[in-house]
């Protein structure tokens, strides 16, 4: 298998040089650029067409929040983005999340933790630490959500599904969950992408914590 391309934005250039040295210690994964701003980074990544992206939340020129939107908002195929942040609870997080972010890590992250969420969020298949998604939802999301609209178009299968995706299990432990094949499980969690008009898993389960179809506490 081909590595994970990966490109690396933080204004700090000690952290970029870490960051480089621990992921491309691993075969599979490739740093393939670097950005110093926001605006650095949405031009690397339209360049270089990444797998994954390694976003600081906080740069000068373009936060991280405003590139991801630009990221995802102008390339066809766009990579996953992980934001990376000093605070797990800072409302940045949350709003690049809510921007479509795949996830995000702690600057303190060991090197173990930073390896394995760059080949998690690069497979999609599960949500990167699921109880500090549910923290953050808790945090931000409104007291009293309205009725998502599109909850009753959920099969009760489906919505059974989206409440496994909020505990961060893959579709390899949904089917074995539900009882059900690997494919079955994989239709059903692209069912779930398509009727909360969700991008990825993260996107799905922000949706379903706001308009409060899971209680996030």
């Amino acid at each position: 298998m081909s590595a994970v391309r990966v490109v690396l934005a933080d204004d700090e250039r000690m952290v970029r040089t870490a960051l480089r040295a621990i992921l491309e210690a691993e075969a599979d994964l490739e740093v393939v650029g670097e950005a110093a701003t926001g605006a650095q980074a949405v031009s690397v990544v339209r360049e270089l067409r990444p797998d994954v992206v390694l976003m600081d939340v906080r740069m000068p020129e373009t936060d991280g929040i405003r590139a991801t939107e630009q990221i995802l908002a102008t390339l066809p195929s766009p990579p996953r983005i992980v934001v990376v942040t000093t605070f797990e609870n800072d409302s940045y997080v949350y709003e690049a999340l809510r921007a479509g972010a795949a996830g995000f890590l702690l600057k303190r992250a060991a090197a173990e933790e930073l390896v394995q969420a760059v080949r998690l969020v690069a497979r999609s298949e599960s949500l990167l630490y699921p109880s500090a998604v549910r923290e953050l939802a808790a945090l931000h999301s409104s007291a009293r959500p309205a009725p998502p609209p599109w909850a009753a178009r959920l099969t009760e299968r489906e919505a059974d599904v989206l409440r496994l995706m909020a505990t961060g299990l893959s579709n390899a432990e949904i089917a074995d969950r539900m009882g059900v094949g690997p494919a079955t499980a994989k239709t059903h969690v692209a069912s779930v992408l398509a009727k909360t008009g969700a991008r990825d898993r993260t996107q799905a389960v922000i949706a379903a914590y706001e308009s409060g179809f899971i209680t996030p506490r």
